[in-house]
């Protein structure tokens, strides 16, 4: 397991939070501010604890957006990114380096588990990169550009994969690439009937989807293992393996986008798709693979890949030497401290804690979710499942001041998402499920 944590680490006197607040303000483009009404400034951490300038601590339950996978400045990785540092920070593609081929072949490995003639990275900064790079990928073999998405889906925030998002607020960069089509979501909680009734029915919108909206013959299907920024919507056992058995029929690659569910965070598998027993034909991961260090990437089989043969392209700090640290660091704590194994047993205990809280209070609608990827879906009421977003704000607030940190998602703003570090412990799932039964009695 990971190692104790002792004591806050030393941080620089940092400003205030309501003096940084004011800088971001000041200089930064607007965007979305802070996700409290009462802003937390976070300056350092350890393993699955966050501490703020006042040196207060918190129980990291995101993971900065689902992407430290290990642990806050877990030492092997940083010892590992240390010692590269002083060797070596960049090295362009255009030049041999003995790392990238190296953590190539490892995670080509990791990939066979799903489909055994994977063997082929590609490396990018980020997972809106990766998913770009997998479209490029996938119409240079098809030789079509018509792509399926899922309702509710979330891919990144490039050109093609806002257009590949289904999610209204995040569509905002039209005009967009043509030839994107959406499906819908299995989505067992709001469907009138039984989980498997909502998957065979996702299954037939699918397949009208490609009768009615493309022309017979497709580029590709992207879909999420988990469902991260729609809510953490979790498919049927069957979805995945008739989903891909019938995009193929339709000329398609299955593009399966683990950026969120990779690096054993579902539990048990390195790659999320592993529990449905499905073949991508090409795999998208990024954010746990770094554990905070930019890095996407994509892996596929070389039959694919020949397609790009001929067609130039580049990645500056794709592969670079830095992110090859860290990646490799991840993938030798994950394996060294079975945290794969461990987010199953915690993620376990999380749900069924959960799910006592859901049968003594009706607002808590739905838990989803597996291994460290978890969902809360609040509602106002049992009876009308009717959308609770203001809810959701102050149960995140409440659970923020409780030292307890937790995001939000979901189409309507209503599911809060549990991605915590995958060194969690069974007390942090039982403090959790204990700080939302008393934000629940607050609000």
């Amino acid at each position: 397991m990971s190692p104790k944590i002792a004591a806050a680490p030393k941080s620089p006197k940092a400003p205030s939070a309501s003096e940084t607040a004011a800088l971001r303000a000041a200089h930064l483009m607007p965007l979305p501010g802070p996700m409290f009404a009462k802003p937390v400034q976070i300056v350092s951490g350890k393993m699955q604890f966050l501490y703020d300038e006042n040196g207060k601590e918190y129980l990291d339950g995101f993971a900065g957006v689902a992407t430290v996978s290990i642990g806050h400045s877990h030492p092997l990785f940083v010892s590992q990114l240390k010692e590269q540092i002083d060797r070596l920070q960049h090295n362009p593609p255009l030049y041999l380096h003995p790392s990238v081929g190296a953590f190539a072949a490892r995670l080509a490995e990791k990939a066979k588990t799903v489909n055994p003639d994977m063997e082929v990275c590609f490396f990018t900064n980020s997972g809106s990169e990766a998913n770009e790079m997998a479209a490029f990928v996938a119409k240079a073999y098809t030789g079509r550009h018509e792509f399926i998405a899922v309702q509710r889906s979330y891919h990144g925030r490039t050109l093609l994969t806002t257009a590949l998002t289904g999610q209204h607020n995040w569509r905002n960069q039209q005009p967009y690439p043509a030839g994107v089509s959406f499906t819908p979501t299995d989505y067992a909680y709001r469907f009138e009937g039984t989980p498997e009734q909502s998957t065979a029915a996702a299954l037939r919108g699918l397949e009208m989807t490609l009768k009615s909206s493309t022309q017979g013959k497709i580029a590709g299907f992207y879909a999420e293992t988990i469902m991260g920024v729609g809510g953490l919507i979790t498919p049927g056992r069957s979805y995945f393996t008739q989903a891909a058995e019938m995009v193929r029929k339709h000329g398609g690659l299955f593009i399966c986008d683990e950026v969120q569910a990779g690096v054993g965070r579902t539990g048990e598998h390195y790659f999320g798709i592993k529990h449905w027993g499905a073949m991508p034909d090409i795999l998208v991961m990024a954010k746990g693979l770094g554990n905070g260090y930019p890095i996407g990437a994509i892996i596929t089989t070389r039959r694919i890949a020949e397609a790009m043969k001929g067609l130039l392209h580049y990645n500056t700090f794709g592969g670079g030497p830095m992110a090859m640290a860290a990646a490799g660091a991840v993938m030798d704590v994950v394996e060294s401290e079975n945290l794969a194994a461990n987010a199953a047993k915690v993620g376990a205990r999380l749900i069924a804690g959960l799910r006592k809280l859901q049968l003594k209070d009706e607002r808590v609608g739905d838990v989803r979710g597996m291994g460290l990827m978890v969902g809360v879906e609040l509602v106002k009421d049992g009876k009308s499942k009717e959308f609770a977003p203001e809810l959701t704000l102050r149960v995140v607030e409440s659970m923020k001041d409780q030292g307890v940190l937790v995001g939000k998602g979901g189409l309507e703003g209503n599911t809060l998402r549990i991605q915590p570090p995958l060194c969690w412990t069974a007390a942090d799932a039982d403090r959790t499920a204990a700080a939302l039964e008393r934000a629940l009695k607050d609000v």
